[in-house]
Parts: structure tokens; C-alpha cells; sequence
């Protein structure tokens, strides 16, 4: 699922190709589950004419501010993809939802296990009041975060994937995140010191900004995998120091890394560096 870093960089793309100003002359929706809270007719018809005036990002959310008043939330979830094409060019099977803009581009929603979702929607707030905080937004601070960790007694790892906690990190930088600052997942966020409160502040927002310098996390060549707006590939792979690098040395001690599950979550681990 494609996590902070990834989103801002469809969200980057979707600006640079100047989309912003543009008009919906038309929408289209092969899958209409893709669609939450409102009939393909309807969405369809109140999205019709709209200009689009700002793209944005909260959370793991792509946010399109529109003329009328509204607001198009699009959750990407597993495999969504938003992709940029010509009206001629032949509809993939897996091409639930197409917007067709003033300038005679479409912006296709792709998307192979049709999880990902869109909401039309007045107030943004009403899905996206649920998110805890950004974590690379200036008032983030260690101060914050230890208030935050304070009255929590669950693991740490689901703490750091629960979105109403912090938005927007995902099981890549979670566990990256928890290497870097040498915590072990299953530990309680009751149990961090100060110390170690401020390490993983700090860990949690250098490996984000890592993620967004190198546009992304792509894992693999497979159809399903984070691809650009543009179709690039992120490059943060060969940043990564502990995800999917199972029985592989630890970067740091030479520890051979191990696959746990926490909250059936497929989580990477240093047995020697993050002690338990």
C-alpha cells in the first residue's frame, strides 16, 4: 500500500502536470464499489464542470479541492494507481474510474483488487477529521509524540500503522523507522524511555523524508507495485535498511535480520540491535 512518501509524490506529479485549474468535462466508473457513499450516477453528474483548485495530501488520502465546494478523497488502499492518458487510448480491464479534464487528458484510477476508494464529498473533514497527525509537520514535535505515546499500552508496531495515531506511515516506514532508532516492535509505548521517545520521533521523520527524496518506495516489477503518476519507479529501495531484507546481515551489527508477524503484519526485525 503506498504510504506517506509515495502519495506526496503521485501528489507532486498531479501538480507538475498541470492539472490544477483544469475542468472535469466528464467522469466514467466501470466499478462501482470504487465509489463510497454515493451512486456512480451521482457522482458522475456532481463531479461534471468542476474545476479543479488545489491537490493535497493528508495522510495516505490524494486531495482534490474542487470549484463547487466539494472535495474528491481518493485512497489508493493495495494496488490503486492513478495513471495519465489520451480519451484514445484503449481502457484497461482494470481501469475502474476515468476523469476526463478541459484539456482532453484523462487521469485513470487503475486499480487490480478493486480495495481503493473514492469519496465526493462537502466537508474533507469528515474523513479526514479521523487522522491522527502529520509526522513532518512542524508542530510534530517530541513533545507531542511522547503526549501522544503517554495513555497507550498496545505494541508499538500497530500503534505506528493505526492512522488516527499518526497519518500516514505504513508497514515500509514503520519498521525502517523502528531499526533506525534500535526499538523493538513488540515492546509497549508505555515501556520507551525519553530517549528513546525522541529516537523514534526522529527516526520516523528521517526515514519519511528519505521516502520523498528517493519519490518512493518500488519493491518490485510486478503490476501491483508504486508507480509514479508518471509511471517511474521510486528509488528508496536501496535505502531500505531492514524491510524484506530477511536473513540478509543487519547494516548495522551483521545480525541476521528476521521476519515476525505482529498484528498479522509482516514486520522486519534485528534481533540484536532492536532488543525485545
Amino acid at each position: 500500500m503506498p504510504e506517506l512518501p509515495e502519495v506526496q509524490t503521485i501528489v507532486d506529479d498531479l501538480k507538475s502536470a498541470g492539472f490544477i485549474g483544469a475542468a472535469i468535462t466528464g467522469a466514467q466508473v466501470f466499478w462501482t464499489r470504487t465509489i463510497s457513499g454515493l451512486s456512480a450516477a451521482t457522482f458522475c453528474r456532481r463531479i461534471n464542470k468542476q474545476t479543479l483548485t488545489n491537490i493535497r495530501r493528508r495522510g495516505k488520502f490524494i486531495v482534490f479541492d474542487l470549484s463547487g465546494h466539494d472535495h474528491l478523497l481518493i485512497h489508493l488502499r493495495m494496488t490503486g494507481r492513478l495513471l495519465w492518458a489520451a480519451p484514445e487510448q484503449a481502457r484497461s480491464k482494470h481501469e475502474h474510474v476515468i476523469l476526463t479534464f478541459q484539456n482532453q487528458r484523462q487521469l485513470r484510477f487503475h486499480d487490480t483488487r478493486k480495495f481503493g476508494r473514492f469519496y465526493l464529498v462537502q466537508d474533507a473533514e469528515t474523513i479526514l477529521g479521523r487522522l491522527g497527525p502529520e509526522p513532518l509537520a512542524p508542530e510534530f514535535t517530541v513533545r507531542v509524540f511522547s503526549r501522544l505515546l503517554g495513555p497507550r499500552q498496545g505494541r508499538l508496531k500497530p500503534l505506528l500503522l493505526n492512522q488516527s495515531f499518526i497519518a500516514g506511515l505504513g508497514n515500509i516506514y514503520a519498521d525502517e523507522a523502528l531499526w533506525e532508532a534500535k526499538i523493538h516492535p513488540l515492546r509497549s509505548a508505555s515501556s520507551l524511555s525519553g530517549a528513546e521517545t525522541k529516537a523514534l520521533h526522529q527516526a520516523v521523520r528521517n526515514v519519511l523524508k528519505r521516502g520523498l527524496k528517493n519519490l518512493g518506495t518500488t519493491l518490485g516489477a510486478g503490476q501491483s507495485n508504486f508507480y509514479s503518476i508518471a509511471r517511474n519507479k521510486g528509488r528508496n529501495r536501496d535505502q531500505l535498511m531492514v524491510f524484506r531484507r530477511t536473513d540478509l546481515p543487519c547494516l548495522r551489527c551483521k545480525t541476521l535480520i528476521e521476519r515476525i508477524v505482529v498484528a498479522q503484519r509482516s514486520t522486519h526485525v534485528c534481533p540484536q540491535c532492536q532488543k525485545n
